[in-house]
């Protein structure tokens, strides 16, 4: 955490002075705090002049509630006061996360990235946001997101450019940007995220740190968003971040159906554990879209990644997944996403993006029939592909990307003749990661590989069965441990 000297304010509040490290781990923040070795007062001021000073290069933030957030701190502060001991204060007391501006949280405003949104406050935040805030979390401002998450970048009318702080001159993935610029340049030690496509696991790959999609259903909010495709969690720094956030995200919702019961065990407690002996790891790597490469740096962040666990005693099996044909599998996904932005208030319709406009006009010109037929699809298909994956692998490996982060812009090309191209450009993002959407299976994005070339970090994926979170936490700390991240720092920041 660095050198500190104590005192305390008026309040009694610890005021350390600490030389806090930016980059230090959720976790760790979190037991520094419960040790009042540093004030959750410090902690935000020190993220907030971070925000302040960096945050003009990258536009990660959208909204600022500073005055709320320091609030929010004191409050946390006169908590560990008071506290008869640690054990009685929520795990992630006192330490900052951003919402991505997609749920709602009281008193702020929602864009969803839109021009077209009211720009009204929310009168109840959504409850995932409410779990963050039980966990102890002080909410640090909202973060930058393309318009209703459609696609995997930010660069819209409404909330600007949001850029990569490894190379600003490129997207940090999308469509959790802004959650992704913040935790790499150290503006934030964790995020909320959403992905409903790659929202997650792109921009960990754009940004180095670890994204994690949940199996469909283990994270409730107040509907089932695109028939399960979508689902929360979180951006971060480490395996072990990841799993204690989703400790606190998971926790079984009685008012959703589809809520499983919650786990008998944590999943910060089985990410400790090491994995079962004799794994069976598959690999991934060519396109599932003919037309489409891969290229050679993400495909050799895969190979480095399989040399690792084989050294470490897992067993890399020759068996391909068997996916379905390309249209089929297009066909069912973009039946469901043009209604992504379905249900979502809007102020001035007229306002919303040329891509989201089309995708409005698609989903309407498709009857009621027609969209059942879309879905029937998804679920033939998802069933199809967990059950040869079940009967052939314990974990696949993929990159995150078939590419590196595009330049600012590059979705652009022949976009403004067809605006659906907005969509189709970002099929290289997006390529790996959707697939698992539409499965529902778990899947998580570590940063494993770096470009020498680019400078830039480059993700791969790693994907379980479903319900099988433990695993793929217990494997992705493995590959943490032999092949250590949390040293790489991008230039801003």
């Amino acid at each position: 955490m660095g050198g500190h000297w104590p005192g305390t304010d008026e309040k009694g509040h610890p005021v350390l002075r600490s030389l806090i490290d930016p980059f230090t781990p959720a976790v760790e923040l979190a037991a520094a705090i419960r040790r009042k070795e540093v004030s959750p007062v410090e902690v935000i001021d020190g993220y907030l002049e971070r925000m302040d000073r960096l945050d003009c290069r990258l536009n990660a933030f959208c909204h600022r509630a500073d005055a709320d957030v320091r609030k929010a701190a004191s409050a946390a502060a006169d908590a560990l006061v008071g506290a008869a001991s640690p054990e009685d204060l929520p795990p992630f007391h006192g330490v900052p996360l951003p919402i991505k501006d997609l749920l709602d949280v009281a008193g702020w405003p929602t864009t969803h990235g839109s021009a077209g949104a009211s720009p009204a406050p929310a009168t109840a935040s959504d409850p995932v946001v409410q779990r963050f805030v039980d966990a102890g979390f002080v909410l640090l401002g909202k973060t930058t997101t393309s318009e209703f998450g459609t696609v995997p970048f930010t660069e819209n009318e409404t909330l600007g450019i949001c850029r990569n702080p490894w190379d600003p001159d490129r997207t940090p993935g999308g469509s959790s940007s802004g959650a992704g610029a913040a935790v790499a340049a150290g503006m934030a030690p964790i995020a909320h995220a959403a992905d409903g496509g790659g929202s997650i696991r792109i921009p960990a790959s754009c940004n180095g740190l670890v994204g994690f999609k949940p199996t469909r259903g283990r994270v409730t909010n107040l509907t089932v968003d695109l028939e399960g495709l979508a689902t929360n969690g979180v951006l971060t720094l480490s395996v072990a971040d990841t799993a204690a956030a989703m400790d606190v995200l998971t926790r079984h919702d009685p008012a959703a159906w589809w809520s499983p019961p919650a786990p008998t065990e944590t999943l910060a407690s089985a990410m400790a554990l090491a994995p079962p002996t004799g794994l069976r790891v598959g690999a991934l790597v060519d396109s599932p879209i003919d037309g489409l490469t891969v290229d050679p740096v993400c495909a050799a962040a895969v190979d480095g990644t399989l040399r690792t666990l084989e050294s470490v005693g897992y067993h890399v099996v020759d068996t391909p997944l068997p996916l379905p044909p390309p249209d089929e599998l297009i066909g069912a996904f973009t039946t469901i996403w043009n209604v992504g932005g379905a249900g979502i208030a809007l102020a001035d319709p007229n306002r919303v993006e040329p891509h989201n406009r089309a995708l409005r006009d698609a989903a309407r010109a498709i009857d009621s029939w027609a969209y059942a037929e879309g879905v029937r699809t998804a679920q033939h298909v998802s069933r199809r592909i967990v059950e040869a994956f079940v009967a052939s692998f314990d974990v696949l490996v993929t990159p995150t990307m078939a590419c590196l982060p595009p330049p600012i812009g590059a979705w652009r090309a022949s976009a403004g003749d067809d605006p659906l191209m907005a969509l189709r450009n970002s099929y290289p993002m997006a390529l790996f990661t959707s697939l698992f959407n539409v499965t529902g299976q778990p899947a998580i994005s570590i940063p494993m590989h770096h470009d020498d070339a680019t400078g830039l970090p480059v993700g791969v994926q790693l994907v379980a069965a479903p319900w099988r979170e433990d695993l793929l936490l217990q494997v992705s700390r493995t590959l943490e441990l032999a092949r250590p991240w949390a040293d790489r720092r991008p230039p801003v920041g």
